[in-house]
């Protein structure tokens, strides 16, 4: 790697689908990191298993990051270097990567994050609405809190993107057409870089009678308007 060999943490973007989309960059650094910290070991194991690269994998998750922490600093003082990568994305985005980082930063480690891919750039550029300023709010609370996040977006100007799972979109396109308008513009992107990729532009009043009427899967990008 031609990044400083005092580089302790690096963070490697995965692809999000479709596993051409992983740079020569971030396959290089994953055959020489020292150790490979995975959100789910099983899902990671399949691309690693894919691009030959045989390095010690370890499990680093929402469930045991915060007792993973002391253990995984200490080691980084005893010259070991770490690359954190999650089921699909950039680490840190609506995944595990910010505690990490942030103690690390702290004990005074050098971390590097890799460019790579994340849903939310695909999902703005191509839903057609306005992208030189956006908002990304990733996933809205699931109960509480949830009624509240929403009403405080009703004068947002800029461009919002959300992640949603497929299980609670039909609710969160009503919630929005109750709080925005039916009218509101907006695009929701499903199963990005994959074979059965969609992207179904339109109202929010649109959409939620597409999604009604048709067979719902996959991860889910909702990108909405401003207020005008």
């Amino acid at each position: 790697m031609e990044e400083s060999t005092s580089i302790s943490l690096y963070l490697v973007p995965t692809p999000i689908g479709n596993l051409k989309d992983i740079t020569l960059r971030a396959l290089e650094t994953l055959q020489e990191v020292d150790v490979i910290l995975a959100e789910d070991t099983r899902t990671s194991g399949k691309l690693l298993k894919h691009y030959a690269v045989k390095r010690p994998l370890e499990s680093y998750h929402i469930h045991n990051e915060h007792q993973s922490i002391s253990r995984l600093l200490h080691r980084m003082g005893e010259g070991t270097v770490f690359a954190l990568i999650t089921d699909a994305g950039t680490p840190g985005i609506s995944d595990p990567g910010f505690l990490l980082v942030r103690e690390a930063l702290a004990a005074n480690f050098e971390v590097c994050s890799l460019p790579g891919a994340t849903a939310i750039i695909p999902a703005l550029v191509n839903s057609g609405l306005p992208n030189d300023r956006f908002l990304f709010e990733g996933f809205l609370p699931h109960k509480k809190g949830r009624k509240t996040r929403i009403e405080a977006l009703k004068e947002e100007t800029r461009t919002m993107v959300f992640f949603e799972s497929p299980y609670r979109l039909l609710k969160t396109l009503q919630q929005f057409s109750d709080a925005f308008g039916p009218e509101r513009q907006a695009c929701v992107s499903r199963e990005l870089t994959k074979m059965h990729e969609e992207n179904v532009r339109g109202s929010l009043q649109e959409i939620l009678t597409y999604y009604t009427e048709n067979t719902l899967k996959g991860e889910i990008v909702i990108t909405l308007s401003g207020k005008q």
